[in-house]
């Protein structure tokens, strides 16, 4: 999906993941070619990769630095990889084929896994590259109808520009994700202060799209629920969200509905609840693994209410994959494949207004130097 989002204007030297699911689906999209490997990144070495890349995007693995993770942090087996990841950039750049930039994608809790210490060591591991860096946090509900909050450390080997840098990252003061960046720069020594970099960014133009938007007629890949499962997720549902189903009851039309079931603690005890949102937004897809729900919509129509799962290619339009865009065969490998991927209107975005600009500054500043030199 980074590659969908970053588009036509780049060639792909070389691309990695060890998951046979996703391998499979990059095949099918990209086709057979010799830019994908599917080693495990602990076993890649710069031989392995060709020329010099002007950028590398690593998406590594969030289970461990999520919130809702076993909180294992940059020390546990699937996050932990970001160190191997990195040892290569490292390797990269004695051979004197360092990237010009680098964009690491994660979970928000990135910014808090250990107290802040986890970012802090990401941090230190690119500030020892000579790069300048800063934080952002991109909501992809301002992009396609799903809350999706995601974390991105943008790093450049070459001094940013002024029109790049000195930003209020995205209104830090007045979103939660400004805020937490804010909180985790606080954090840091004063030492990886000294090229922090806050991103100067516009604002993103206003989503239009609804989740109504987005779904099928007559969807692909799922059944509608019998009346009796859906009268058993109703009861999951706590007084408040019963009321927001009551008062789509009211309002008349179809309302639709956005449902995930999740564990809550209740006078001491755990119990499983269904909560529902009718604002037009999907909740942030999830891989169906680990215990996580798959996404229930939920249409009510007056007294009469439906339910069933979100359809794979629903789940792959909230992430603004494109129609043409193959999907696995398996419901529950197209719904993984969403739910662990990158939205590609954001990396477009985020391409466009900051890596596409921060190269094309580099690349002056190479030319003026050799031209001069």
């Amino acid at each position: 999906m980074a590659r969908l989002g970053l588009g036509e204007g780049w060639r792909c030297l070389f691309a990695n993941d060890n998951s046979p699911k996703k391998v499979r689906s990059y095949l099918a999209n990209f086709g057979e070619d010799d830019t994908l490997s599917s080693d495990d990144v602990r076993d890649l070495r710069p031989d392995m990769i060709p020329g010099c890349a002007d950028l590398v995007w690593a998406s590594f693995p969030c289970q461990d630095l999520s919130l809702a993770g076993n909180g294992d942090g940059l020390n546990g087996r699937r996050s932990g990889t970001f160190w191997p990841f990195w040892r290569l950039m490292e390797e990269l750049a004695i051979d004197g084929r360092a990237p010009t930039v680098v964009v690491l994608e994660n979970v928000v809790g990135a910014l808090s896994s250990h107290a802040g210490k986890d970012f802090e060591a990401i941090i230190s591991a690119v500030a020892s590259g000579g790069y300048w860096y800063g934080a952002l946090v991109i909501d992809a509900v301002q992009f396609v109808p799903q809350s999706r909050p995601r974390l991105f450390v943008v790093a450049s080997r070459v001094e940013p520009p002024s029109h790049l840098a000195g930003g209020a990252n995205l209104d830090p003061e007045e979103t939660r994700g400004g805020t937490l960046v804010r909180r985790a720069f606080d954090r840091l020594p004063e030492q990886h202060r000294q090229r922090w970099v806050w991103w100067k960014l516009p604002v993103p133009s206003h989503r239009r799209s609804r989740v109504a938007d987005i779904l099928e007629e007559t969807p692909s890949g799922v059944d509608w629920h019998s009346p009796e499962y859906t009268g058993r997720l109703l009861e999951m549902m706590s007084p408040v969200n019963l009321r927001k189903v009551q008062s789509a009851k009211r309002d008349g039309g179809v309302k639709i509905g956005c449902v995930y079931r999740r564990t809550r603690h209740e006078d001491g005890q755990r119990v499983q609840r269904a909560e529902v949102r009718f604002d037009g937004v999907s909740g942030c897809l999830r891989t169906p693994v680990g215990g996580s729900s798959r996404q229930t919509i939920l249409f009510v129509e007056g007294e009469n209410i439906r339910s069933r799962l979100l359809s794979p290619r629903e789940a792959a339009r909230l992430m603004g994959v494109p129609e043409t865009y193959i999907l696995p065969e398996s419901y529950n490998e197209a719904y993984h494949l969403m739910g662990d991927g990158l939205v590609v209107p954001v990396v477009s975005w985020l391409e466009s207004k900051l890596v596409a600009p921060l190269l094309a500054s580099a690349h002056v500043r190479a030319e003026s130097v050799g031209a001069h030199g």
